[in-house]
């Protein structure tokens, strides 16, 4: 590891880039490094991406500085792995972006005037979609749809409300909430009318809870929440309170498997109350 020694580069960066160069030597790396491809560590690189979100979640910011480094780690990977194919660098990755983000706030690198973050929102869009309609031209194609470039592989209630801001920016959409309310109303109506068949179709039930939980989506984008935000934190509240009604059956005498519901609901409640006190 001598040779990997702080002292031995010039910044951090470029210690990391040659430590993955290293580990990816086909005769002297890792094994395990040395086998993968950017299919096997894609998964690795949402993984990392979450764990980020969950070290913000939880104000957690030694964690925070630790993940962004994981994270970091999977740029530098896929990076390194084109380098192998001759398809690109890590210079290339970052050279990109940073001709991307020049190209994108000329109130900030040239002489456009945007005084407000709403008014940067509505030009940034813009500044993509130009993007899009001149890729297709290029190409022959025919003029993009205003979904086009929504990838396919975010969580779905992160895509779910990408695509419903792409067709608000073309005018589809409720005149108010009140519209995106009865909607919610009518979606949950048409849920309870599918689990109350006598013959239950799954098929039927999943498409109709998906039409739901697209609604919910579009409720929350009315509220200005992100869906999948406050679906982490409700996640993170149903844990803890789930650990500490736990902590009240086993301070009762009880084990879980013991404990009958009504007991467990008068543990749960009581947990509720005492968050609300705090």
């Amino acid at each position: 590891m001598k040779n990997y020694e702080k002292s031995s580069f010039d910044s951090e960066i470029t210690r990391l880039l040659a430590i993955m160069e290293k580990l990816r030597d086909p005769d002297t790396g890792c094994p395990w490094d040395i086998e993968q491809t950017f299919a096997t560590i894609a998964p690795h690189t949402i993984e990392e991406a979450y764990e980020v979100a969950d070290a913000i979640e939880h104000e957690d910011w030694p964690h925070l500085r630790e993940e962004l480094g994981d994270l970091l780690l999977q740029v530098v990977f896929h990076a390194q792995m084109a380098k192998d194919q001759n398809m690109f660098d890590f210079n290339d990755v970052a050279n990109g972006i940073v001709e991307k983000m020049l190209k994108r706030h000329p109130h900030v690198f040239g002489n456009d005037v945007i005084e407000t973050a709403d008014a940067q929102t509505i030009a940034w869009e813009a500044q993509k979609e130009a993007e899009r309609k001149e890729k297709a031209a290029e190409k022959g194609e025919e003029p993009p749809s205003a979904l086009d470039g929504v990838a396919g592989g975010l969580p779905s209630l992160t895509r779910a409300l990408k695509l419903q801001k792409r067709a608000v920016r073309v005018g589809f959409d409720w005149p108010d909430v009140n519209g995106v309310l009865d909607k919610v109303r009518e979606e949950l109506e048409e849920v309870e009318e599918e689990v109350r068949e006598a013959n239950i179709s799954q098929e039927r039930i999943k498409d109709e809870i998906g039409d739901l939980l697209f609604t919910v989506v579009n409720l929350a984008r009315w509220a200005d929440v992100d869906p999948d935000s406050a679906l982490r934190s409700c996640n993170v509240k149903f844990e803890r309170r789930f650990k500490a009604m736990e902590n009240g059956v086993r301070a009762s005498g009880k084990e879980m498997q013991e404990a009958t519901l009504e007991e467990m609901q008068g543990h749960w409640q009581t947990v509720k109350e005492s968050e609300k006190k705090n």
